[in-house]
């Protein structure tokens, strides 16, 4: 058992890193008030190889491995989760679901600028369609419809909570085409935003990740081509889950990033604030504060890069990635909250910065499988 990091992986650490630092720590709380899409770090991020990091090289991608991934979104996610969760979403499910289950046509039409994060200079990224009105942790419970025409597909329906619903190019779209099979008539349809009949409503006004693009998509009489249908008929759900498994490590990631930004804030505050004569970090009550955030983020830590791992090794990554989704968002809101209460007062204004990372949390409880979702999926595997 090994628990060194490659030179290469140290390389990409650092250069998430100092990416972090120095492009997405300016202006990321006037960016958090005014809700604005982080299109120029987006695009950076891009030239940088990180939208398409685990994408094959065949394919425009960086070829780099799923621990790689994991740290760089932990980096990132340390100053601005509305950036990484754009990167996560771009990589851990759009990009992973074309290559791993799109025709090769597929690939070379969407996959291969998508890894890219651009098209004719211009940024290209996609979003994952599942959630619905009323299919939430219920994925199952599709009522936006495909209709088989012969040589196409008619989509209509509404899908909601979106991320980069207003800014991506190419939907990744759940939709039921025969309601009598359940999940078996569920597929996954890549549609294109400039397409007739979507439409695309209002951003979201959101708790945080507020720079993060979240929108309700709507479609009304798309024609999506027969060739656009990714996989065999039916295998839309199954789509969905296998892709979601592996999602589920890039918001771990990212919730380990928020703790270990809100705890590093902390440990810096406490250094320097003085009560009662000495920095508050002599006091027991901070200094124990900041010993269980460490030993909760090394832990969370731990359970993301074991499920990274255990994808790279093409092995059941079902469970881990579960585990680690559901502890590092509950040890990043805790930390978040913590983080608050050691910097007191200047914890609950915004130019601390802690309070922005205690909302960003929240999120990471929330989607792709809240903690009750998650806890589910593990009970079901331990108990087979």
């Amino acid at each position: 058992m090994n628990f060194e990091l490659t030179e290469e992986q140290l390389m990409i650490q650092k250069a998430a890193r100092d990416f972090a630092q120095n492009e997405c720590l300016p202006g990321v709380i006037e960016r958090d008030e005014q809700q604005k899409f982080p299109g120029e770090q987006i695009s950076k991020l891009a030239d940088l190889g990180f939208l398409g990091m685990m994408v094959d090289e065949q394919y425009g991608g960086a070829g780099m491995d799923t621990i790689s991934y994991v740290l760089a979104m932990e980096e990132i996610s340390k100053v601005d989760a509305s950036v990484s969760v754009c990167m996560s979403v771009n990589n851990s499910l759009v990009c992973y679901g074309l290559q791993a289950f799109g025709s090769e046509e597929q690939k070379q039409n969407y996959l291969k600028p998508l890894a890219q994060g651009k098209k004719n200079g211009e940024l290209y990224i996609g979003a994952f369609m599942l959630s619905e009105p009323e299919a939430g942790s219920d994925a199952t419970s599709q009522r936006t419809t495909a209709e088989d025409k012969g040589d196409h597909y008619l989509l209509n329906g509404t899908k909601n909570w979106i991320t980069n619903g207003g800014t991506a190019s190419v939907y990744l779209v759940m939709a039921q085409t025969d309601v009598s099979k359940g999940s078996k008539g569920i597929n996954t349809f890549i549609v294109e935003k400039n397409w007739p009949g979507v439409t695309v409503a209002a951003k979201e006004n959101k708790l945080g990740i507020r720079g993060s693009d979240t929108h309700t998509v709507m479609f009304t009489d798309v024609k999506v081509p027969k060739e656009n249908r990714i996989g065999a008929d039916g295998f839309g759900f199954s789509f969905a889950m296998k892709t979601l498994a592996g999602g589920r490590i890039g918001i771990a990631s990212q919730a380990l990033g928020i703790a270990a930004g809100a705890y590093e804030l902390a440990k810096e505050y406490a250094k320097t604030r003085k009560a009662f004569g000495t920095e508050i970090m002599n006091h027991q009550a901070i200094a124990f504060k900041l010993a269980d955030m460490h030993m909760k983020i090394e832990a969370a830590r731990l359970l993301c890069l074991k499920a990274a791992w255990e994808k790279d090794q093409h092995q059941d990554y079902t469970i881990s990635s579960s585990m680690a989704k559901l502890y590092a968002s509950e040890t990043a809101m805790w930390t978040a909250i913590e983080a608050v209460q050691v910097h007191g007062g200047y914890g609950y204004v915004k130019e601390y910065h802690v309070e922005r990372l205690m909302r960003d949390a929240k999120i990471t409880q929330i989607y792709e499988g809240t903690s009750e979702v998650q806890r589910i999926v593990i009970s079901r595997g331990i108990l087979k």
